[in-house]
């Protein structure tokens, strides 16, 4: 099978699994409610995710019947670790799980890939040399340790980011396509399958969840994208072994990964707990600027595209090249971060930003 079928494949079973699991959300009453922070004002069914999962192992179910290396070890591993993430995900949804059980979900999901082979065995040292160590770095036994708080990083962040209509799924499928083509440059073609295969899923998901949604993805769709995403990243581009492919897999996951970093360093600036929700993320922030909810979810796509371009560049250019354009396109976000209060200098510019995003929930909702 081309990878074109494969993703159209993916694609569809996502696209007819999710009324269905719409459906069954309604009747069980797994629903999101509205609140303070939400932009939505009717209950809105959760389930998603398990259309986006199926339609990713229905796909690869069906690529493993015409070439085996689709049922290699590491993406058994994927596929397993998956249904866990999904499954405690789901339970989440349904029944509101505390952080400390849904984390040990995340550990019990991220370790389980590892027998399996899919894991972080070396990094490189962007600055080896004489005075710096040897370019490839053998992680040995923290190949482990690592390996579990890179997916579990990346899954949160992801799961962070799932604050509008469209927009993780949305990142996911720019992430995933990104992450195929870099992949593909490498010689990694199997993962550009799977990238292709997890972008098809979500856009076929996308179809019911683009504004106005009328299904959400919930935790079992938003933390089962990060975690594919960071377990694709180490299978193909982990196991790369040039200088600046250390930044590349931060580079495609990049929204996710800045906003929930900007996240942290605001709420520990301000001296609140690293994990109290807030109205100061970058969506929050364009609200607050008066643009609407598509168009908030489009200008991220097009940030998120900026850089799943450029770390597709950087794979073509030399150390040198790389590491100006890394520290230039460094240098714009955090002036930006900074002029649209994301990085939370200033308390009252936090509150004037909170009350706008009231206005505009009430105008969109």
């Amino acid at each position: 099978m081309s990878m074109a079928l494969a993703a159209c494949a993916a694609f569809l079973f996502a696209l007819v699994l999710t009324p269905l699991v719409r459906r069954l959300a309604l009747r069980l009453g797994i629903v999101d409610m509205p609140s303070g922070r939400k932009v939505h004002r009717e209950p809105m069914p959760y389930l998603g995710g398990v259309a986006i999962y199926g339609g990713f192992a229905a796909a690869i179910a069906v690529m493993g019947f015409e070439n085996s290396d689709f049922l290699r070890s590491e993406i058994v591993g994927l596929l397993i670790g998956g249904f866990i993430i999904t499954l405690v995900g789901v339970i989440d949804d349904a029944r509101d799980l505390s952080p400390k059980w849904k984390l040990v979900g995340q550990i019990v999901a991220a370790s389980v890939v590892i027998p399996f082979g899919l894991s972080v065995d070396f990094v490189t040292n962007p600055f080896f040399g004489p005075l710096f160590g040897p370019d490839v770095v053998d992680l040995g036994w923290l190949k482990a340790p690592i390996t579990v708080i890179w997916i579990i990083g990346v899954t949160n962040a992801v799961n962070l980011i799932d604050g509008l209509d469209g927009l993780a799924a949305g990142i996911a499928s720019i992430a995933s396509v990104t992450l195929a083509v870099v992949a593909w440059t490498q010689g990694q073609i199997l993962v550009a399958y799977l990238a292709l295969i997890l972008a098809a899923s979500s856009v076929g998901f996308l179809k019911y969840n683009f504004h106005p949604a009328r299904i959400f993805m919930g935790d079992a769709g938003a933390m089962f994208l990060g975690f594919a995403l960071a377990c694709l990243s180490i299978l193909g581009l982990a196991k790369v072994a040039t200088v600046i492919s250390v930044f590349i897999p931060i580079l495609i996951v990049g929204i996710p990964i800045l906003d929930t970093g900007f996240a942290i360093f605001r709420r520990y600036q301000k001296g609140q707990p690293i994990f109290q929700a807030d109205k100061d993320h970058l969506h929050h922030r364009l609200l607050a600027l008066g643009f609407s909810h598509p168009q908030t979810v489009m200008i991220i796509y097009g940030i998120n595209t900026v850089l799943g371009v450029t770390a597709v560049v950087l794979t073509s250019l030399s150390t040198a090249q790389s590491v100006f354009i890394l520290i230039l396109i460094s240098s714009l976000i955090i002036v930006t971060a900074d002029r649209l209060g994301i990085l939370g200098r200033s308390a009252s510019t936090s509150e004037v930003a909170a009350s706008r995003v009231s206005l505009e929930t009430d105008d969109e909702s």
